[in-house]
C-alpha cells in the first residue's frame, strides 16, 4: 500500500530552556507505508559554514569583511518515519554532521550524531539519550500535525528540553 503525496512542510525544533531553534519550510514527499505508518522525505536547505580569520570590529559587518569565508554545504536529506507510537528522524547527505533520533512516548530513545571525517573519532557516533514526554500525531487519513516534547540527556546530565513540531499542509 505504498502511495505518495507531495506536500508543503514546516518542521521546527525549539528548546524550552536554551537559546536553540531551527525552522525548515520546504516541500516533502509523504509515503504511506500502512494505515498509520508514514515516511516523510524532505530536503533541508544547506547549512552555511563560516571560517573566521579574525573577529570584526564593531564598525564592520560580517558579509563585507574579507577575513571571513562563507561556504554553503550540500543540501541535507531529512527522513522521518512516523506513526502514532514512535518517530524516527534521520539527517544525512552533506558530509558534515549526521544524526538519527528515535522517540517513543514514555521511553528513553537513542540519539546518535556522526561528526565530520576530520573529527577525532570519525567512525563512532556520539550517543545521547532522549526521554519522550509527549508524542501527538493528528490528521484524518494522512498526518497533518506532529508534536514531540522530549528531553536530551548525556549520562546523568540533561542537555535541554525540546519541542519538535511538524506541520504537513494539505
Amino acid at each position: 500500500m505504498l502511495t505518495h503525496h507531495r506536500k508543503p512542510v514546516c518542521l521546527s525544533i525549539i528548546s524550552t530552556d536554551l537559546p536553540v531553534w531551527s525552522v525548515v519550510e520546504t516541500a516533502g514527499t509523504l509515503y504511506q507505508k500502512d494505515t498509520d505508518r508514514f515516511h516523510l522525505l524532505l530536503t533541508a536547505p544547506p547549512l552555511i559554514s563560516c571560517e573566521v580569520g579574525s573577529l570584526p570590529s564593531p564598525e564592520e559587518t560580517l558579509p563585507h569583511n574579507s577575513n571571513h569565508t562563507y561556504t554553503p554545504t550540500s543540501p541535507r536529506i531529512l527522513w522521518l518515519e512516523i506513526s502514532p507510537y514512535r518517530v524516527i528522524m534521520t539527517m544525512q547527505g552533506n558530509a558534515q554532521v549526521s544524526y538519527r533520533h528515535f522517540w517513543e512516548q514514555g521511553v528513553y530513545g537513542i540519539s546518535r550524531y556522526w561528526l565530520p571525517t576530520e573529527s577525532l573519532q570519525p567512525k563512532e557516533p556520539i550517543r545521547l539519550r532522549n526521554f519522550t514526554n509527549s508524542l501527538t500525531l493528528t490528521g484524518n487519513t494522512l498526518p497533518e500535525h506532529l508534536r514531540l516534547e522530549y528531553e536530551l540527556w548525556a549520562a546523568k546530565v540533561q542537555l535541554g528540553r525540546y519541542i519538535l513540531n511538524l506541520e504537513i499542509h494539505h
